[in-house]
C-alpha cells in the first residue's frame, strides 16, 4: 500500500468533514447529474449514491419525488450531519459503512466524486462491486474527471482509461465531455451512463 492509500481510511475522510476540507464539494447538486435526474421517469427505482458526501444529489432526488434513495459514506461525522439534514424522511436510507462491504440490489447507482476519491489501485474492485450491486439491466451513471491531478485525492484519468477499465462488465450507453459542468469543472468532466452486462 502506498502512502496515498495509507491515509485514505475512515479517520482521513471523517477529518475532511470535521474541518470542512472536502475541496471538491460543489455546495450544490452537480448540473450534469441534475439534468440526468430530470430525465428519469420511474420515481420508485432503487438508487444508491456511494461515497455520498453532503448528498446534494440525494436531496434533489427526494425533492423530485423519488422514493427509494440510499446513500452510504464511511465518515461518521458526515453521516451524523446527514441524519439531521434528512430527519425521518422515509424515502432515504443513510448508511454509515464501507461501500465495498455493502449489500443490496439497485436499479441505478449515481457516481459523483466517489471514484476519484479512491486510490487508482482500487478501480478494478470498484467496477466489480458496482456490477455486483446492480440489478439486471441496472445502470451506473454520473461523472468522471477528464484530467489528471498531481497527487490525490482526487485522482483523475481519461476516457480511454475508463473505457478499458469498465468494458468487461458494462455496456457503454454514453460517455462524453460534459457541456453543462459547474463553472470550476468546465472541460474537466465526462458524463457517462453504463448498463450492467449480465
Amino acid at each position: 500500500m502506498n502512502s496515498s492509500e495509507e491515509i485514505l481510511d475512515q479517520e482521513y475522510w471523517d477529518n475532511r468533514y470535521k474541518d470542512n476540507t472536502a475541496v471538491w464539494d460543489l455546495g450544490v447538486v452537480s448540473p450534469p447529474i441534475k439534468a440526468y435526474i430530470d430525465t428519469l421517469e420511474d420515481k420508485n427505482q432503487s438508487i444508491l449514491i456511494p461515497g455520498c458526501g453532503n448528498s446534494y444529489e440525494a436531496a434533489y432526488l427526494l425533492n423530485q419525488g423519488f422514493t427509494k434513495v440510499t446513500v452510504i459514506d464511511i465518515a461518521p461525522t458526515l453521516v451524523e450531519n446527514l441524519s439531521l439534514t434528512f430527519g425521518n424522511n422515509p424515502n432515504i436510507k443513510i448508511v454509515l459503512g464501507d461501500f465495498f462491504e455493502h449489500k443490496g440490489v439497485y436499479d441505478l447507482i449515481i457516481e459523483q466524486t466517489f471514484f476519484c476519491a479512491l486510490p487508482p489501485t482500487m478501480r478494478e474492485q470498484y467496477v466489480s462491486k458496482m456490477h455486483q450491486l446492480l440489478a439486471k439491466e441496472g445502470r451506473l451513471s454520473g461523472l468522471l474527471f477528464n484530467k489528471n491531478f498531481v497527487g490525490g485525492p482526487p485522482f483523475g484519468g481519461s476516457q480511454a482509461e475508463y473505457e478499458l477499465l469498465f468494458a468487461d462488465k458494462f455496456e457503454f450507453l454514453k460517455i462524453e465531455l460534459c457541456s453543462n459542468s459547474f463553472v470550476k469543472r468546465i472541460d474537466n468532466e465526462l458524463f457517462f451512463e453504463f448498463k450492467r452486462r449480465n
